[in-house]
């Protein structure tokens, strides 16, 4: 099959070009306008000639399949590979990087990590629903000169649907039906509007979410639960006040509740099994403001997070109750100068606090962070332009670092840019990982402990990309290379291969850790009714220290889609994607090699009056399970599922 050959993948997008040339010519007529993006700067962009590898979803592409959460949002898309991160879960892996590597925002504003209050956790992905999504940017590589350590890897920012001068919303109601051992039922409700309480003054939106996840046991052992059960809450309220034509005002309060349910086998010289919950309690409170000025635009915001855990176990001693808070105050403003600079400068003020029994003996830990940055967009020519710009955090256990970036674009003409660039950054370890006095039982399996020692983590990533935008076609193309120093992972230091012996783990940093890939992506609208469109990664990630393979990381992804719209109201997707082959290093027994596996998925779409739009589709039509064939794979995947959708607008 097409996914089982990766190369034949990247060699049919390196032809699009070609054909596209050709559709280009014959309607010229119907040429889309470039998508807007803001997160790789802080300014307005677009896609193509943004100093970044980026891609932004629409609301509209959303709304094409089933999406839970933000992994589904971003899956299929070039650089990205969902990495198991124990208990069955996962995380977004961006070229090869750590998950933790990867920054979330809303609407710009920083949410804080739910890894690091608690090991295996996914929790950050269902902040904001479907329906109230306008876009998702998506920026690949080194961002920490502008958001800081843990922009490593790269930034997905969730941009919010606003207030309008008239009312409008919608609501959704989404449901799946699986077998229980191929991960049970499911269903998704979720509701959104927005419009003016004073005219041209003050505007609100809010929306809300509710989701369901039954749980699936083992097909091996019943007695314990492959996919975990799943409840969540959510919801927002957002004022915008705006004074004048100049100011905009936002007040946003976001809540969220999300439970996970699970039995787990429990090791040691008894072995057992145990029903588990965690609860995760989760508030976001935000006030900022933006200015377009005479000399140029400002935004200054003030925000609190919190995430409160609690866990309960059916038997054994449960753990503590878990908090953190993340206090951020922060601001930037741009202006030009002259006719070839466009400055922007800004700083951050970050207070990080964690209430945790396990952490330290007095059950409390916090860090602050403070940080300045500034970036100077340098446009030479209407052909060459250039990016740099520079941060310096000063973290109050390690002291300053300096996160360097520059970015050269040029536009070629005929539709191509030609680009490159470097920069550097550090992630500190968390609170957790740097307490001497850390212990944890993780999971039955074994006990992991904190380490003084530890040093931040450190990388210098540099890339060289191509991009060409026809009128019905696009080509995206990226080579990467990331180093990485003192990168953090837990490392087993005894009882690592005794069999039902608790395994002993502890925080260490491999002194060199290397990833580098390229990608390519690639879109072609055939006639009137067929587009079809692709993407490819290899990543070759690499300890450099013990010259051995970082775990996790597949070669090869890849997926292609074709979309077929007979009718503006019908249209019908078959979807595909290929994970390729990846290594494990357990805590007991030798590595183990892990297969790469291929999923296809069928949707359709009928528009069945303005208002309402139905979907239905089929999840995984061959049932293919890697987890079945191979117990060690890093998470578990779906089986078959026979989806259902309504959405209603107004």
């Amino acid at each position: 099959m097409l996914l089982r050959t990766p190369l034949a993948i990247a060699t049919a997008l390196a032809l699009l070009p070609a054909f596209a040339h050709a559709q280009s010519k014959a309607h010229p007529s119907s040429r889309q306008l470039d998508r807007i993006i803001v997160t790789a700067t802080r300014s307005t962009q677009t896609v193509a000639g943004v100093p970044a590898s980026a891609s932004v979803i629409e609301h509209e592409e959303l709304q094409q399949h089933p999406v839970l959460d933000m992994a589904d949002a971003l899956r299929g898309l070039p650089g990205v590979n969902l990495q198991g991160i124990g208990q069955a879960r996962r995380g977004i892996s961006v070229r090869g990087l750590d998950p933790g590597y990867t920054l979330t925002l809303v609407d710009g504003l920083r949410v804080n990590s739910s890894g690091n209050v608690m090991a295996h956790s996914d929790f950050d992905f269902g902040w904001v629903p479907v329906e109230a999504i306008e876009r998702i940017e998506f920026v690949r590589g080194p961002m920490s000169s502008l958001y800081g350590s843990d922009a490593l890897g790269g930034v997905v920012n969730l941009i919010t649907r606003s207030a309008t001068d008239a009312w409008h919303g919608s609501s959704s109601l989404n449901a799946g039906w699986r077998k229980p051992e191929a991960g049970g039922d499911w269903w998704q409700a979720s509701a959104y509007a927005a419009g003016p309480l004073l005219q041209d003054t003050l505007g609100l939106s809010v929306f809300a979410e509710s989701r369901n996840q039954d749980k699936g046991f083992d097909a091996f052992n019943p007695a314990i639960t492959r996919f975990e059960g799943r409840k969540a809450r959510t919801g927002s309220a957002m004022l915008s006040w705006t004074p004048d034509a100049q100011q905009r005002i936002d007040l946003r309060v976001l809540a969220g509740k999300e439970a996970r349910n699970r039995h787990v086998a429990l090791g040691g010289p008894r072995p057992s099994t145990y029903e588990t919950l965690d609860t995760l309690h989760r508030r976001l409170h935000a006030l900022s403001h933006r200015g377009q000025w005479d000399w140029g635009q400002s935004r200054v915001y003030a925000m609190r997070a919190t995430l409160d855990k609690d866990n309960w176990r059916s038997k054994g001693a449960r753990q503590g109750r878990q908090k953190m808070r993340d206090d951020n105050i922060g601001g930037h403003a741009s202006f030009t100068i002259g006719d070839h600079h466009q400055l922007s400068l800004g700083g951050e003020w970050r207070r990080e606090t964690i209430e945790d029994a396990l952490v330290n003996l007095q059950g409390r830990d916090q860090s602050v962070q403070r940080a300045l940055f500034w970036q100077d967009e340098i446009r030479f020519t209407p052909h060459w332009s250039l990016v740099i710009g520079s941060r310096h955090d000063h973290h109050d256990r390690f002291g300053s670092h300096h996160s360097p970036r520059v970015y050269l674009t040029h536009d070629l003409g005929h539709g191509w840019t030609l680009k490159g660039g470097a920069g550097r950054g550090f992630r500190a370890p968390s609170l957790k990982q740097m307490s001497p006095e850390y212990t944890a039982t993780i999971a039955g399996s074994f006990v992991l402990h904190g380490n003084p020692q530890l040093q931040p983590e450190t990388s210098t990533s540099y890339e060289i990309a191509a991009n060409w935008q026809g009128t019905h076609a696009h080509l995206d193309m990226a080579v990467f290379d990331n180093r990485l120093d003192n990168l953090i992972q837990s490392v087993c230091i005894a009882n690592c291969n005794i069999r039902r012996q608790l395994a002993t783990r502890t925080y260490q940093n491999i002194a060199h850790a290397r990833t580098r890939g390229f990608e390519v992506s690639a879109q072609q609208q055939i006639g009137k009714a067929w587009r079809i469109a692709g993407s490819y990664t290899y990543v070759d990630a690499r300890d450099l220290s013990q010259m051995r393979k970082l775990r996790l990381r597949p070669h090869h992804n890849a997926s292609a889609s074709l979309r077929w719209q007979p009718l503006a109201t019908l249209a019908m997707t078959l979807r595909g994607e290929y994970i390729g082959k990846q290594v494990d290093y357990p805590t007991r027994g030798p590595l183990q090699h892990i297969p790469g596996g291929t999923r296809w998925h069928l949707d359709g779409r009928w528009q069945a009056s303005p208002a309402l739009a139905v979907r239905a589709g089929i999840e995984n039509i061959g049932n293919a399970r890697q987890n079945l064939s191979e117990l060690a794979y890093p998470y578990p995947e779906f089986g078959r599922s026979v989806h259902i959708g309504l959405n209603l607008s107004f």
